[in-house]
């Protein structure tokens, strides 16, 4: 017999999906991936770039700490902000 792939349970992720999500000050948040990965991402020049008020409202930080895990992503409101998974996964949202 020949063994042509390994399989690893631990690192067999086929969606790279958000598993949670901390608060950490700042408009920051450390991601945590279901792959075991995690970022810290800064969100704080995309929203003071922004100009559009759907965006910018959320420099509100009691607003931008009222975001959910939904379907694998970060979203806030009802999708108001949503990046993708692989940004996140990168670390950037710019």
């Amino acid at each position: 017999m020949k063994i042509i792939q390994e399989y690893n349970d631990h690192l067999s992720t086929d969606v790279i999906e958000v598993k949670s999500a901390k608060y950490i000050g700042d408009y920051a948040i450390r991601i945590f991936f279901n792959d075991g990965n995690e970022k810290l991402v800064d969100f704080k020049p995309f929203l003071i770039k922004s100009q559009h008020p759907a965006i910018s409202k959320y420099l509100d930080e009691s607003l931008f700490t009222q975001f959910q895990i939904s379907n694998g992503n970060l979203n806030w409101g009802d999708y108001d902000l949503i990046f993708p998974v692989h940004d996140l996964y990168e670390g950037s949202v710019i």
